[in-house]
């Protein structure tokens, strides 16, 4: 377990000494959830709640606050903030808050991106309360950090796809099951004490084709598991996955060579697994579902 770093050798608080680090890029993004009656969320979508604008005023709020966290949190560095952005994703019965911020600077802004997905959801309960006390603010967390010493990625498993023979497009399903030193049961590609046992590919990788006027379903490049906005691609042999429900592979293969006149190949006329595919091998079996958290962090 890492040493905690806000505490001396003598058990008393410390704020970190960051003198010596160099500046970097550093981005962190976190996210929320605030949970209200469909009337209420279609109040604030036509902005008839009698406060004023709720999403303007959140959007607001959580931009001040991001940029006084060395004043609300005691150990926390005052940070030369470069870009701050608040989104909302608005459904049926809850609206997501998505914080992004972003600093050169000798430490990261995970706490400035918390500090703001925070007071954005308590600016909606504010504005909101009049009409719905039984909003209910959850899910509060990390799901990026990057540009310091640790890279960290909390994100979606958007598709499960299998196939029964090598060579053609693998079919998504709503869950697999993922068996220790084996795979995913019932998929061509498992084989025991394989270093290709589960297949991965980004969005990020996919869009790329997409870009280029190719129109791909998820599993169109063989991939077992279609993963939301995170370059796996860029973390070093042997990086662990943690899956929301328990599974845990570890990261084996960069990339592979394509089989000549595979299916695959043929209906996209390009692939993209040679260069950004990433192979697993399952350290920790278990079911893996469509639509779970999944968890990756290198140094």
């Amino acid at each position: 377990m890492k040493e905690l770093t806000h505490i001396d050798n003598k058990g008393n608080i410390k704020m970190v000494d960051i003198t010596e680090k160099k500046e970097s890029l550093r981005v962190a993004k976190c996210s929320g959830k605030i949970y209200a009656q469909e009337e209420t969320i279609d109040l604030i979508k036509k902005d008839k709640i009698e406060k004023g604008n709720v999403l303007t005023t959140a959007k607001i709020a959580g931009i001040m606050s991001a940029k006084n966290t060395s004043q609300i949190i005691p150990l926390t560095h005052p940070i030369k903030i470069d870009f701050i952005d608040i989104e909302f994703d608005i459904n049926k019965n809850y609206i997501e808050v998505i914080s992004t911020v972003k600093t050169t600077d000798k430490t990261g802004v995970e706490m400035e991106a918390f500090v703001s997905v925070n007071v954005a959801l308590l600016t909606i309960y504010d504005m909101c309360k009049g009409v719905d006390r039984r909003m209910e603010i959850s899910g509060i967390k990390l799901i990026e950090k990057t540009g310091g010493k640790t890279n960290f990625y909390r994100n979606k498993v958007l598709s499960v796809n299998i196939s029964e023979k090598k060579g053609t497009v693998k079919k998504p399903v709503e869950f697999v099951n993922v068996i220790q030193n084996f795979g995913i049961e019932n998929d061509a590609h498992s084989s025991k004490d394989s270093n290709r046992q589960i297949s991965l590919l980004s969005t990020i990788s996919i869009n790329k084709i997409k870009e280029k006027g190719i129109n791909v379903d998820f599993g169109a490049f063989g991939e077992n598991l279609t993963i939301k906005d995170i370059p796996i691609y860029k973390a070093p042999i042997g990086t662990k996955i943690y899956f929301e429900n328990g599974v845990i592979i570890e990261i084996t293969q960069i990339g592979k060579e394509c089989v000549e006149g595979c299916a695959i190949s043929k209906e996209t006329g390009f692939c993209v697994m040679p260069y950004e595919g990433v192979f697993a091998k399952v350290l920790k079996g278990g079911i893996i579902r469509k639509g779970e958290d999944i968890i990756i962090e290198w140094t």
